[in-house]
C-alpha cells in the first residue's frame, strides 16, 4: 500500500534520536545492549533501548497547538513478541518528549536528544 506524503507536521520529528532517559529504567539499563535511540524516517520508525528492538508505524498531528507524532509498534525483547503503541512531541532545548506503551504491560514516559 502507498504511503501518504509527508507533512509539514512530520519535518521535528525526523532523524535518529538518543534516548537520554525513561522514567521506569535507569540510563545504564537503557543501553544493556547498544545506545538507545528513537529513528524516525517518514511513517516509520526504529527504537532500541535494553533487549527491546521495535519497529513504529507513525501517524502525525497537531495537539495543543503543536505537532505530534503517533506510533503503534511491534518488535522483540530478548526473543519474545511485543506490541503496543506510544507518543512523542518537540519539547524544551530541542528535546522530544513522549510515553511509551506495552500491549498489557509497563508503560514509560521517555526524553530524546538529537544525536
Amino acid at each position: 500500500m502507498a504511503r501518504k506524503k509527508l507533512s509539514a507536521l512530520a519535518s521535528p520529528f525526523q532523524g535518529r534520536w538518543r534516548i537520554a532517559e525513561m522514567d521506569l529504567w535507569d540510563n545504564q539499563a537503557l543501553d544493556l545492549v547498544e545506545p538507545a535511540f528513537l529513528e524516525i524516517r517518514g511513517q516509520e520508525g526504529e527504537m532500541r533501548f535494553i533487549a527491546i528492538t521495535a519497529w513504529l508505524d507513525i501517524r502525525y498531528d497537531a495537539r495543543a497547538g503543536g505537532p505530534l507524532a503517533e506510533f503503534s509498534w511491534e518488535g522483540v525483547d530478548e526473543g519474545d513478541q511485543r506490541s503496543g503503541r506510544g507518543w512523542v512531541a518537540p519539547g524544551t532545548a530541542g528535546r522530544l518528549v513522549g510515553h511509551l506503551y506495552f500491549h498489557m504491560g509497563d508503560d514509560s514516559g521517555f526524553v530524546c536528544e538529537p544525536w
